[in-house]
């Protein structure tokens, strides 16, 4: 058995590591562009901060490892194209440009998703960066290093916002410029209101409906313009969000969303025979809204890669968890989201009820405690928890995983008012506030 691997982070290593694991016969080949695989993308925001200042700890596990289990990893090759009747995947060598064909009896596609650079005039000017990859990280680095001035920052979503506080954290002017009326537009405007004022006291200069029109400078960036301004920066970062790197499969006839992510059942097998996606290219079915969707998150990726791998080796694994639940970390601010949003379900007219709540993070008598917005979301009927989102101090975003539990096992909110939920002093009250907002609810 052949397999062929196109991708070697996540999802790709996942899968051929577990394969190997599984059936150490099969003749596992990994495809990957770079020199890298196998590394925490998520990590690249805190080592451009300093918080980590090692780069090779963002690496998970090195080439030599994945070579030392018997995986056939080929550095520096790019798929070009691929021939599903024939079973052929087109190969180029980047370092010497030879083009070659490899056959394979099953496909799977972990291509990842490359950053999005808006078609705006002076978008390549030096000083203008993305942060999606360990060398772009490196070269951002570098140049906040050598660099003074402003630096703008264009999208308040997660890498937006993560950046605003690596560069707080680096004593950073911070211009942050979102095109929509808010932040964090896949949470609550309740929620998003709470980071954006919290931003904003820690001196991010916000600029909300200016839409970035083009970047000016004599060869590197001085200028950032918008639809309502000039504004002078050194560097500006842009995060305005990731296209799945599916491009070279344009001509098999792929099922694909409208942005390129491919279209997986939840085995991950795509429309095409013997092939397989996962990852940031890929979709996956969203367990509360029972549709399609494209939630590009480490955490789902890996699993992906797992359960193809387990799938390919004769032990079918159904990947149908997939909530986007999600955190991240705004300068003193905790902040998580798990199921669906108020917005998804407006969208799709499903009856619903919110309770929001502020409690302590623990008990008021023990020094430190601080304040968590609870926010739930759950069915106008049935009363089946549909979605949770929580920001404030320390334990905020880890209870996002209580709720994702809850929601898993499609508990009401009157069963997570019931839950018995740990309470000593320094960590909880005796009465939690994922408890007290699901009682609000009664």
């Amino acid at each position: 058995m052949r397999i062929v691997v196109i991708g070697g982070d996540a999802a790709g290593m996942s899968a051929a590591s577990k394969i190997k694991r599984e059936k150490p016969e099969y003749d596992v080949t990994v495809l990957e562009r770079t020199g890298e695989v196998s590394y925490g993308a998520c990590g690249l925001p805190y080592y451009v901060s300093g918080v980590n200042p090692v780069e090779d700890k963002l690496r998970i596990r090195k080439p030599e490892a994945f070579a030392k289990a018997g995986v056939d990893l080929r550095l520096y090759h790019e798929a070009t194209g691929v021939d599903a009747d024939a079973k052929t995947v087109t190969v180029r060598n980047l370092k010497d440009d030879r083009v070659y064909t490899l056959s394979y009896d099953t496909l799977v596609i972990a291509t990842g998703a490359d950053a999005i650079l808006p078609p705006v005039d002076g978008v390549h000017l030096a000083g203008i960066h993305t942060l999606k990859t360990i060398p772009d990280a490196r070269a951002l680095k570098e140049a906040l290093t050598h660099g003074e001035g402003a630096v703008a920052i264009v999208g308040g979503g997660y890498i937006g916002l993560e950046m605003a506080e690596a560069l707080l954290h680096l004593g950073k002017r911070v211009l942050l410029f979102e095109r929509e009326e808010r932040l964090l537009l896949n949470f609550d405007s309740e929620i998003a209101r709470i980071a954006q004022d919290h931003l904003a006291e820690k001196g991010v200069d916000i600029h909300l409906k200016e839409g970035v029109t083009r970047f000016e400078g004599d060869g590197t960036l001085q200028q950032v313009i918008t639809d309502r301004g000039a504004y002078d920066a050194a560097l500006a970062v842009v995060a305005v969000g990731i296209k799945p790197n599916t491009a070279f499969l344009k001509n098999t006839g792929i099922r694909t969303l409208r942005n390129g992510a491919v279209v997986t059942d939840t085995l991950m097998r795509t429309s095409l025979d013997s092939v397989y996606a996962g990852g940031d290219c890929a979709t996956v079915r969203h367990m509360v809204l029972g549709e399609d969707v494209h939630i590009p998150l480490g955490t789902g990726a890996n699993k992906q890669g797992r359960y193809i791998g387990e799938t390919i080796c004769g032990k079918p694994r159904h990947y149908t968890t997939a909530l986007g639940t999600a955190m991240i970390k705004v300068c003193d601010l905790e902040v998580g989201r798990t199921g669906i949003s108020e917005a998804e379900a407006k969208a799709r007219a499903i009856p619903y009820r919110v309770s929001q709540v502020t409690a302590a993070n623990h008990a008021g008598y023990y020094p430190g405690h601080e304040m968590i917005t609870a926010r739930l979301l759950y069915h106008r009927d049935t009363r089946v928890l549909l979605g949770a989102q929580l920001i404030g101090g320390a334990g905020a975003a880890l209870r996002t995983g209580t709720m994702a539990t809850a929601i898993t096992a499609r508990m009401t909110v009157d069963q997570v008012g019931e839950l018995d939920l740990g309470y000593a002093p320094p960590f909880s009250a005796a009465w939690d506030v994922l408890n007290i907002a699901a009682n609000v609810a009664e």
